[in-house]
């Protein structure tokens, strides 16, 4: 990986982070603070809660990128030590897909009269769970990739002790 794109990638991943934690500063000092300035009703509602939820599912993964472009960059991502980092990124997929199911739930009475809206916003969490199968099927192909270093080392090895 070209350090051009390591520095767009790591570039990315700042920017996203800090939006993130920007939002669920206002969203939690606001729930602090015991008024919405909207409407003056309680600001501990569902949505908000699950959205402080999906964006640190967010900010789990971005982290856990980061670790593996770490490790991409210093040519150890094929080590045992990246699953780790994979399987947190796996899991904070599906949390994200859950979390979006909530929002789904939670906006679905208020679209009676246009059920489309939820079938789509349930296609959405669909389509990020098939996110998750991805990086699962990337996660196989990693296995296969440490499984041939591990080979092509010993194999090494005994061609070092022959000769």
């Amino acid at each position: 990986m070209g350090k051009l794109t390591v520095w767009a990638l790591r570039a990315v991943l700042v920017v996203v982070l800090a939006g993130t934690v920007f939002v669920q500063v206002g969203m939690v000092w606001a729930l602090v603070s015991g008024n919405d300035p909207e409407d003056g009703s309680l600001p501990l509602t569902p949505l908000r809660l699950v959205t402080i939820l999906g964006m640190v599912s967010a900010q789990v993964a971005l982290v856990c990128v980061w670790r593996l472009v770490t490790m991409v960059r210093r040519g150890t991502v094929f080590s045992h030590a990246a699953f780790r980092y994979v399987d947190v990124v796996i899991g904070a997929i599906v949390t994200a897909a859950l979390v979006w199911f909530a929002v789904t739930a939670i906006n679905a009475p208020g679209q009676r009269e246009d059920p489309g809206v939820t079938v789509i916003m349930g296609g959405i969490g669909v389509a990020i769970l098939g996110v998750a199968l991805l990086v699962l099927v990337l996660r196989i192909l990693l296995a296969q990739a440490v499984a041939r270093d591990v080979e092509a080392t010993q194999l090494r090895a005994e061609l070092d002790e022959v000769i």
